[in-house]
């Protein structure tokens, strides 16, 4: 099983040709309300990929609490030690443009309420074959549930994003880092991926750098480097990307794969995902995963 412990947000998104500068109005073409958050994301992108899947956070006693709690049960997860807290939900507004791109402005709501892991998540923590973490919670709550899950022997997987500084504390019990690239450059102070990697490895037992439609990079404090391409697509929303590479990265690690083949898998998941719009209702299921590195 793994756990995420994380934030769940309602993306309010809309579709515009060309994304406004600042100061400007333009016209969108579409809008729609998707549920999200990056640790929920990383929930449904980890149980579509095929593994059993916990969520622990918080959502607000508004409308967008219970589509949030309804979409990650459809999707298998656990939701057991998901809180309801009196007041609105995570909120997330977005921007994509016509490349696929996007911005984001995230409000906490609910997420901001979680202060760290109750006496039932540690022990749903300590049970887990790893540990998915992202920054999107209070900082405090995320550095005690990495230093619970290290303290049991559980691996602990951080996306550090939104960007901001990191705390030994918290690099002291991560496993693995998984950033993008400019979340490399941001930690490190480095300009190129292989330089990151090696500042990063300097702090951390094992770190992905992803790199978009230039692939990504693994490495160890072993001396382990590997590269692979991304598959080559047409992206429509890269919102959930990295949240479904991250996913996926840890499902396939926690099957035994090595290092290049999770590497494939969790690129091939987030690349079937850029093809769709929306965050959750982009991530691929576990037959469509296999069917694409056939």
């Amino acid at each position: 099983m793994i756990t995420v412990f994380g934030s769940a947000n309602m993306d309010l998104v809309a579709y515009v040709a060309k994304a406004p500068q600042r100061g400007e109005t333009v016209t969108g073409r579409e809008f729609r309300t998707i549920p999200g958050g990056k640790g929920a994301n990383q929930a449904i992108a980890a149980a579509r990929a095929g593994a059993a899947v916990a969520f622990i956070g918080a959502v607000g006693e508004d409308a967008f609490g219970a589509e949030l709690r309804d979409t990650l049960a459809a999707a298998g997860v656990n939701i057991s030690l998901l809180r309801r807290v009196p007041g609105v939900s995570g909120i997330a507004h977005i921007v994509v443009d016509d490349s696929g791109a996007n911005s984001i402005i995230v409000v906490p709501g609910a997420n901001g309420t979680v202060s760290g892991p109750t006496g039932n998540d540690r022990a749903l923590i300590a049970a887990s074959q790893a540990l998915l973490l992202q920054l999107e919670l209070p900082m405090d709550a995320v550095i005690a549930a990495a230093r619970a899950a290290r303290e049991a022997g559980v691996p602990v997987i951080l996306t550090p994003a939104p960007a901001q500084p990191l705390p030994n504390g918290l690099l002291d019990a991560v496993t693995l880092l998984i950033p993008n690239e400019h979340e490399a450059t941001g930690i490190t102070g480095t300009a190129t991926p292989e330089a990151a990697m090696d500042a990063l490895l300097r702090r951390v037992d094992e770190a992905v750098i992803t790199l978009g439609s230039e692939g990504a990079l693994y490495g160890s404090s072993s001396g382990e480097r590997i590269r692979v391409p991304a598959v080559k697509v047409q992206a429509v929303d890269t919102t959930a990307a990295g949240d479904t590479f991250a996913g996926a990265f840890a499902v396939a690690q926690s099957e035994g794969r090595d290092a290049e083949e999770a590497l494939r898998f969790a690129s091939a998941a987030a690349a079937l995902s850029v093809q769709r719009a929306g965050a959750s209702t982009s991530m691929p299921t576990r037959v469509e995963i296999e069917a694409s590195l056939t």
